[in-house]
């Protein structure tokens, strides 16, 4: 325990984490007063995400303020804009934030990617497998993503409006273990502490019971779009991918190191890691959209732990499409496992059988070279063969 009652065990999570999502909100981008970017605080939150690089850590940071710096300088009044003008705001404001986390991380050789997300981005399949392709091969190359809601063409029917479960949907996307909500507080309370000074502090929450739902209010910040009741459902979306939480205090220079530190901070743990928690979902589903027949030796590929490569592949039973569930049946028509197909039901009778270094040739486009990487793969077993759809 340190001197503030945390368990600096905690802080373990952020340290030995090889994947981290980092969100940090407008109300500590910006300074309210100016509507200008806090650089001096910046530049330290710069240099932790720096720290974390060298520690061979991946990092994917999503950042709120466009709308805020972009109302500055469109003069826009202070209080609730329209719809259009967040949208004019987010479109000028959006190009100092990039411009500012370029110029910070790009002084350290650290190259970096703007991402803009939608709503429909993380939630339509299609478009949420494109995504996390595209940061899948950031991370691969060494890019640093920064993400921010596409606030220039949502509209309010179809905006996440917070970039609290925004990042957690990122945390989700690519895998994360770790997930670093930088907040104006300094975590989760049992009570408003700006109304009551002597509610009890959260340090850490196993499980997100209605009791600790109760607890949340509403945002505090004029910047902000965000509140605790957006950082629970974050949490909901986080731990439920395996994924670790942690709110704590961005008041403070170099917010990242404090919380390694043992700093102040309330900590949402996940049951199991995100690779578990991904091969659950994929275990339970209820009704696979078609299947896949491999041959004897992909069997025994499958069972040593290996991805399943078109090579593998003797037949495709139904329709599917790529990001769909599959069983992937043994020659006897026996149901062995269950996997996130990389190709539609097409696509995989044009490849099956063929070499990885023939897809693109054959498809007229470089797809992935396994047909079900491990990872989006869970052995069943030798269950019965599962019933699937079927044209």
């Amino acid at each position: 325990m340190n001197s503030t009652g945390v368990d600096r065990s905690d802080s373990r999570l952020l340290l030995d984490a090889r994947r981290i999502v980092v969100k940090v909100g407008s109300a500590l981008l910006v300074d309210s007063a100016t509507g200008r970017i806090n650089r001096n605080w910046l530049q330290t939150v710069v240099q932790d995400l720096i720290q974390l690089r060298k520690r061979g850590q991946e990092v994917v940071l999503v950042s709120s303020g466009a709308i805020a710096l972009g109302r500055r300088h469109l003069s826009l009044p202070a209080g609730l804009l329209r719809l259009e003008e967040s949208q004019a705001a987010a479109a000028v404001g959006q190009i100092a934030l990039a411009h500012t986390y370029k110029e910070l991380l790009e002084s350290a050789q650290i190259t970096v990617a703007q991402v803009l997300l939608t709503l429909g981005d993380t939630e339509q399949r299609r478009r949420y497998l494109n995504a996390r392709a595209t940061l899948n091969a950031l991370l691969a190359l060494g890019a640093l993503p920064v993400i921010n809601e596409n606030d220039t063409v949502a509209t309010a029917e179809i905006r996440y409006g917070d970039n609290d479960r925004l990042a957690a949907r990122v945390a989700q996307m690519v895998s994360a273990d770790c997930l670093v909500l930088l907040s104006d507080v300094d975590g989760l309370f049992a009570a408003d502490p700006a109304r009551d000074a002597n509610a009890a502090f959260i340090a850490r929450v196993d499980e997100i019971t209605p009791a600790i739902e109760a607890m949340a209010g509403g945002s505090v910040s004029n910047v902000g779009s965000g509140g605790m009741v957006t950082k629970l459902l974050a949490a909901k979306i986080a731990v439920s991918a395996g994924c670790a939480m942690c709110i704590a205090s961005g008041h403070h220079e170099h917010p990242l190191a404090r919380i390694e530190n043992g700093e102040r901070s309330t900590w949402f743990l996940p049951r199991a890691t995100p690779i578990a928690a991904r091969k659950q979902w994929i275990a339970g589903t209820l009704r696979p959209a078609g299947a896949i027949t491999v041959d004897a030796g992909a069997v025994q590929a499958l069972r040593a732990g290996k991805s399943l490569l078109p090579a593998g592949v003797v037949g495709a039973i139904g329709r599917f499409e790529r990001g769909d569930t599959v069983s992937i049946l043994s020659p006897d028509g026996v149901e062995i496992g269950r996997g996130i197909i990389a190709y539609s039901d097409v696509d995989a009778t044009r490849i099956l059988g063929k070499r990885s270094s023939e897809i693109a040739a054959l498809l007229g486009f470089r797809g992935r070279d396994e047909m079900v990487h491990r990872d989006d793969l869970v052995l069943t077993h030798g269950a019965a063969a599962a019933r699937v759809g079927r044209a």
